[in-house]
């Protein structure tokens, strides 16, 4: 189901690009703001503008959660919007869970069922039972938080362990043995092109969700030339630099451009896959 889902939209966008939905009111077209729900109205123009390109999208739950009851209506709305109009596309909720298994449980229940994402973001840091609920459901997925981007990355991530393995190896090599392990897939920050190689070699069969191309500054032909093999199991995700691209009344047009030349760079690299 995972692999028939995004691969077939790789095939057929010649795209992996996943648009993040950080949406911050502050920072979204003024004239929406006197729509009853501008959250949503943005995140539809966005989506209806660059579906064409897009095999993801990548809702960051923190955005919504601030608003409180609104927030998460909103966030509702756009799920439902994704699904009744783009069941082909995949869903991730970006909400970075990770508690004792009952605790979990209620999270995997609200992003995997009631709000029926197909994929959320986990931290790994609590062990095998903390990720487990989400694993139990049929066709939905789980992003491990494997290597990230920001500065305090290097506190526990980067540390060097007893066999001489990095922390974020050992917990990939852990987590590749955990029950319904198929259903695991990676997130890997863009800045750790060179680290991108050696966790492909680790996890030939996983997915790899990188993060931060665009207003981070990752590079996309690093990311691929390390990441991108004949699998194609690789999702780079890109926010800001096309959701905010413009503040005017033309934003969505724009935003559309900006997935545009990404989606043809990707392309140029899909072309050189033997």
């Amino acid at each position: 189901m995972l692999n028939n889902k995004i691969h077939s939209q790789i095939i057929k966008k010649k795209s992996f690009l996943c648009v993040g939905l950080d949406i911050d009111i502050n920072k979204i077209p003024r004239l929406l703001l006197t729509l009853d729900d501008p959250i949503f109205e943005f995140a539809k123009q966005i989506i209806d503008s660059t579906n064409d390109y897009a095999i993801a999208y990548k809702p960051n739950i923190a955005f919504f959660e601030a608003h409180g009851a609104q927030g998460y209506k909103s966030l509702e709305k756009i799920s439902k919007y994704l699904n009744s109009n783009f069941p082909e596309i995949f869903t991730i909720a970006d909400a970075k869970r990770g508690d004792i298994g009952n605790t979990s449980q209620m999270y995997a229940n609200v992003f995997l069922k009631d709000l029926d994402f197909d994929s959320i973001t986990v931290s790994p840091y609590m062990g095998s039972d903390s990720v487990q609920p989400f694993l139990s459901f049929k066709n939905k997925y789980v992003f491990l938080l494997a290597l990230t981007s920001n500065k305090g990355s290097e506190d526990f991530q980067e540390l060097t362990m007893s066999n001489s393995a990095k922390l974020f190896e050992t917990v990939i090599r852990t987590s590749s043995r955990w029950k319904n392990s198929d259903k695991i897939m990676y997130v890997v920050g863009a800045k750790n092109t060179k680290e991108i190689k050696k966790i492909r070699k680790i996890v030939p069969n996983s997915y790899l969700l990188v993060p931060g191309i665009g207003a981070q500054g990752g590079n996309l032909k690093e990311i691929c030339k390390f990441g991108l093999d004949k699998d194609l199991k690789l999702i780079i995700n890109s926010s800001r630099s096309i959701i905010y691209a413009s503040d005017t009344h033309d934003f969505a047009q724009i935003a559309k451009n900006e997935a545009k030349k990404i989606q043809m760079e990707m392309e140029s690299y899909l072309n050189k896959i033997k």
